[in-house]
């Protein structure tokens, strides 16, 4: 299934990033975090200095060549993807190349060159869309691209993410986290967006980040951190909105799985409009790299929490089912925790386990065989909790004992110091 695309731009504190602007130098970033109620920090690029990176592409091949293969796939065709959009997507090098530069390009050309047909009829334009369906997923983590995007009134460039469950369950209940889209009549403004049940289309809950300038003028940095509990977009580092489960509506908060990555630059559609006389073509957006990181460091370490004492192994015992305990820190390996990127927490070779794969307030966490399963799966959150996300509760120290030998187990998430995680 094609998940519609249906937008409607967030305006409601355009005015005010108008204002915000005007009163700045010109080298002043404006702003603009439509629906929320917070000044958000920078923080972004403190956090991925911290996490592992578990896929990129640098997008360094040589001139003219496609896309690398292993890495992305392309959806093609003209049937208006939803929204009524105008291009067809072709897997040509013609619209997405390496340029030998280190970027990928992608190119909106007014052509058509094998006689494509659209929704309307004869389409008017091609391009592409690079998309890590069946190649790449993950849950939780930074997201991040240096992108110099496209300008000119129909053209909507795009990187997003949907749920790779789609296929099965279908869009929106998939989930969509857009990193960032413009509209070509908004030169100087990006959005960032999540769509799901219920909140989909132009209700979807997001932002708007405003610069003096257009974006096309340069490269900028997207990216989004995403969490269990929250989801947070930033631009060149500066973080300019959060999104949690509160901002839904009481609907359901669906990004608790992996998503895969797209890359896209549209022509017309039901947002953008469509091209008029002052559209030049070709358009191009040229990606300079795409990265991702997990959601915790990558090298072998501690991993301290209540009274700063360590999370450790009971006797460094490696049989399936030790107990994982709260103990003084000693610098054995038993204290030694590794996150190879696949959203396990590892030591002695195993991995932290919810007993049974259960969900409920008090389940023990163990050591246990690496499997895959949900109840091995670890995020850490920007509030420094390290949460289960099958179960969606925290690791936690039972009555906060502090007590050297104190067994861990998941309750749902609180806050307390008790469920506070240090690297």
């Amino acid at each position: 299934m094609r998940p519609p695309r249906v937008r409607r731009p967030i305006r409601r504190a355009l005015a005010i990033a108008t204002a915000v602007v005007a009163a700045t130098a010109a080298a002043t970033v404006g702003i603009v975090a439509a629906g929320a109620s917070e000044t958000y920090e920078p923080q972004i690029q403190e956090q991925v200095s911290a996490q592992a990176l578990t896929w990129s592409d640098e997008f360094n091949a040589a001139a003219g060549t496609a896309p690398n293969s292993s890495k992305w796939n392309f959806d093609t065709g003209g049937g208006g993807w939803g929204n009524n959009e105008h291009q067809y997507y072709t897997n040509s090098t013609s619209n997405a190349a390496h340029d030998g530069n280190g970027n990928m390009v992608i190119t909106a050309r007014k052509e058509n060159p094998a006689g494509y047909q659209c929704w309307y009829g004869t389409c008017q334009y091609t391009s592409a869309r690079l998309l890590t369906q069946g190649k790449f997923t993950q849950a939780y983590g930074t997201f991040e691209a240096r992108i110099q995007i496209p300008r000119g009134q129909g053209i909507w460039p795009a990187f997003w993410m949907l749920g790779d469950d789609i296929g099965s369950v279908g869009w929106p209940q998939s989930g969509e986290i857009d990193v960032m889209e413009n509209v070509g009549f908004e030169p100087n403004s990006v959005h960032g967006t999540i769509h799901g049940p219920g909140y989909s289309g132009g209700a979807g809950p997001g932002g708007t980040y405003t610069i003096g300038e257009p974006f096309a003028n340069g490269f900028h940095t997207f990216a989004v951190n995403w969490t269990p509990t929250s989801i947070s977009w930033s631009v060149d580092g500066t973080t300019y909105q959060t999104k949690t489960a509160a901002d839904i509506g009481g609907n359901e908060w669906v990004f608790d799985h992996p998503f895969f990555l797209l890359l896209n630059v549209a022509v017309g559609g039901n947002w953008p409009g469509y091209p008029d006389g002052s559209t030049q073509f070709p358009q191009t957006m040229k990606i300079d790299y795409v990265r991702v990181y997990s959601g915790a460091a990558s090298s072998g370490g501690a991993i301290t929490g209540l009274a700063g004492k360590c999370l450790d192994v009971e006797g460094s015992g490696t049989a399936d089912g030790t107990p994982v305990q709260l103990y003084t820190c000693n610098g054995t390996n038993a204290q030694k925790w590794t996150t190879p990127g696949d959203g396990t927490l590892r030591a002695l070779g195993k991995c932290l386990d919810v007993k049974g794969g259960a969900t409920g307030d008090g389940t023990p966490v163990q050591l246990w065989t690496c499997n895959g399963t949900g109840a091995q799966q670890w995020a850490f959150s920007t509030a420094n909790d390290i949460v289960n996300p099958q179960a969606n509760k925290c690791l936690d120290v039972p009555w906060a004992n502090s007590a050297d030998g104190t067994n861990l187990q998941i309750v749902t998430c609180s806050g307390n110091a008790a469920q506070k995680w240090f690297r």
